[in-house]
């Protein structure tokens, strides 16, 4: 009797035929490909190796960018505000009570006495002939001292420095001395200038500007 061949057997591990590399070894089961490695960190006390940064290329826009703009001019400074003018209406014989009660609403709306400075162009105010009858040292020093407000007649007007109020009292001289006082007053007021006198006589020397 003819031989009838065997069905072959299929075992369930069996996956398909596997190919067969040319060498005749089995191919290995491919493994998922690494990302980069990190740089190994250096060993202590040995630097990790240094790897030089090339030079960056600069085009002639950037050399041009890179350079400092001009600065722009600072503003120029503020001029200081000029002082605010009062006057005050008086005779030569009232000029001087006009300028005392001047100076006591200065005092009550908050002034200081040393911001005060009150000027005479005739007579002497009794508080400067009081002082200087003790010298001239003594009435000076209570000057640099500024506690307290300051008279003094227009001969002596140009050494006395600047305060934030400067009272004219134009209780007599001649129209010359006013006409010299007023301006040296306005010059050392920084904040006010108060003339007690008589308006006309005050136009007169120095204008309707006044």
């Amino acid at each position: 009797m003819p031989l009838i061949p065997e069905e072959p057997q299929i075992h369930e591990s069996a996956q398909g035929p596997r190919p067969t590399p040319a060498s005749g070894r089995t191919a290995p089961t491919p493994r998922p490909v690494p990302g980069p490695r990190p740089a190994a960190p250096p060993r202590p006390g040995r630097p990790g190796p240094l790897r030089p940064t090339p030079p960056a290329q600069r085009t002639p826009r950037d050399v041009a960018a890179a350079k400092p703009e001009p600065s722009a001019p600072a503003a120029p400074a503020a001029a200081p505000a000029a002082p605010q003018i009062q006057l005050i209406p008086a005779s030569v014989e009232g000029a001087l009570d006009a300028a005392e009660e001047a100076v006591d609403l200065l005092l009550d709306s908050g002034r200081a006495p040393g911001e005060v400075l009150v000027i005479t162009t005739g007579e002497q105010h009794p508080w400067a002939t009081h002082e200087l009858s003790f010298g001239e040292t003594s009435y000076w020093a209570q000057h640099d001292a500024k506690d307290d407000v300051f008279y003094a007649d227009a001969s002596a007007a140009g050494r006395a420095g600047a305060r934030q109020v400067v009272v004219v009292a134009l209780n007599g001289g001649s129209d010359e001395v006013a006409a010299a006082t007023l301006p040296l007053a306005l010059g050392r007021a920084g904040a006010l200038l108060i003339v007690c006198g008589d308006p006309q006589r005050i136009n007169s020397v120095l204008g309707a500007g006044v």
